[in-house]
């Protein structure tokens, strides 16, 4: 399904079959292979590489999937001639999860709560708690939180962007449209 055809709350938190894939796939605690570790790494800058290493495993191999769809889609699946920053936005979009300290449970059910409340609201509500409920706050808002941690580690401005923006709705990107066309597509798999 394509951006402009989701519904805004589709957009917000992602499709049902998306959210379900990303469980499953979740439950193999492993990040990607040494060459998918190589592939990934030579688009990222220094500070980039950090932030990288700080991903859950599972956060990188989607990642790194995402990347790889990018990379097939703008024309050159090794990633030759694609812009750097197109792929270091599409390994790093999710960078914010990190910090929240949840495991695969944790993130199961913050994302239960987040379609429930929306994730902004969920985000608010947290704000004065503690304990489980300031940690699903901090997932809901991973996309602010990782563009935070991009700017921070010298990213392009489009990296950060795209870390901020890859929930809103394509009438909220300030990404190149086609550029943020290409980066949704690829993580709505």
């Amino acid at each position: 399904m394509t951006p402009s055809k989701q519904s805004s709350r589709e957009q917000e938190i992602g499709s049902w079959g998306h959210l379900a894939r990303r469980f499953l796939f979740s439950l193999w605690p492993a990040g990607p292979g040494v060459a998918g570790e190589a592939w990934a790494r030579q688009w990222l800058r220094s500070g980039e590489i950090d932030v990288w290493k700080a991903m859950s495993g599972p956060d990188r191999r989607h990642g790194l999937g995402v990347a790889r769809r990018v990379a097939e889609a703008l024309g050159n699946s090794d990633g030759a001639g694609v812009p750097r920053s197109a792929l270091a936005a599409a390994l790093l979009h999710d960078c914010g999860k990190a910090g929240s300290g949840l495991g695969v449970l944790g993130r199961t059910s913050a994302t239960v709560l987040a379609v429930a409340l929306g994730r902004r609201r969920l985000a608010a509500w947290s704000e004065t708690r503690a304990g489980w409920a300031a940690k699903a706050g901090s997932y809901a808002n991973h996309d602010d939180i990782g563009a935070d941690i991009l700017a921070a580690a010298g990213s392009d401005p489009v990296v950060v962007a795209w870390a901020r923006e890859h929930h809103r709705l394509p009438s909220e990107w300030s990404v190149d449209p086609a550029l943020a066309a290409v980066l949704k597509a690829a993580d709505d798999d």
